[in-house]
């Protein structure tokens, strides 16, 4: 049975920081793009990082753009996110999934082409 697995989320002050760990497990997603989403309360979920299977391409939303960092270590089976400067608004159910394609060159933006989601985890950050 394939399954993702997040952990890492608590409650941080703004200004901290947090790592994020999914760990996948049934498979072996090496030929697959990792991404990382986060739905906040009454929004839809979005796209706030990638990281191809070549390690090589990443992607991040502007929101979190120069203070979020995607990696992923294949022999482990686990990506993780590591978050600084934390703000309020990055507040959510932090969620990682799989694209469904394996071997696609170029990081898919779009929530429908990932899968084999993991049940998330809560990341507060109070002012």
């Amino acid at each position: 049975q394939v399954r993702l697995v997040e952990s890492g989320g608590k409650l941080v002050q703004a200004g901290g920081s947090l790592r994020l760990s999914c760990a996948a497990s049934g498979r072996t997603f090496s030929r697959n793009t990792m991404g990382w989403f986060r739905q906040a309360p009454g929004k839809e979920r979005e796209l706030i990082a990638a990281i191809s299977w070549t390690d090589s391409n990443t992607y991040y939303a502007d929101s979190v753009k120069g203070r979020f960092t995607s990696s992923r270590d294949n022999a482990k089976s686990t990506v993780y996110l590591q978050m600084n400067s934390l703000k309020p608004e990055d507040t959510a159910v932090y969620y990682c999934a799989v694209d469904l394609v394996n071997w696609r060159t170029e990081i898919t933006t779009r929530v429908l082409d990932y899968g084999y989601w993991g049940q998330g985890t809560q990341v507060t950050v109070s002012s």
